[in-house]
């Protein structure tokens, strides 16, 4: 099982933060190989969402997301064809002038045997973690 956690600072409010993660649609737009999103069913702080991926390969999975507005989303695995086990979060800390601290921690699993999981958890932490916050602060930064 894959896990990473990483915890940086933004110049970009809380609010305008929180929305762009909760912009399920736009997701397409700005997130590096998120090729569709679906939402599925919306009901108060809790939605359902099918995530379309081409990242190497072409796959989807559906997750239940819970909201707690403008402070965290959550997420876990409701079905997939390739993963067995997809939990994470975004933690979101006003920390006044227009700053946020955001920690954003992930466990994935993949289903059967994946040869070089230790270098996909290598690359998940090093490269794509830091590059999807980055991605999120700067269309937070845009709203």
């Amino acid at each position: 099982m894959a896990k990473a956690v990483r915890t940086e600072v933004y110049e970009v409010p809380i609010n305008k933060f929180f929305q762009a993660i909760v912009d399920f649609k736009s997701y397409p737009q700005f997130v590096d190989g998120v090729s569709g999103m679906d939402i599925l069913k919306e009901e108060g702080q809790h939605s359902k969402v099918k995530m379309s991926l081409n990242i190497i390969k072409s796959f989807s999975y559906v997750l239940n997301l819970k909201k707690i507005e403008p402070t965290e989303v959550s997420w876990s695995l409701d079905s997939g064809d390739l993963l067995k086990v997809n939990n994470g979060k975004w933690t979101l800390k006003d920390l006044g002038n227009n700053k946020t601290e955001v920690t954003y921690s992930l466990e994935i699993e993949v289903k059967g045997f994946l040869p070089g999981l230790g270098l996909i958890e290598k690359t998940l932490v090093n490269t794509n973690l830091p590059l999807t916050m980055k991605a999120f602060a700067k269309r937070a930064q845009s709203l």
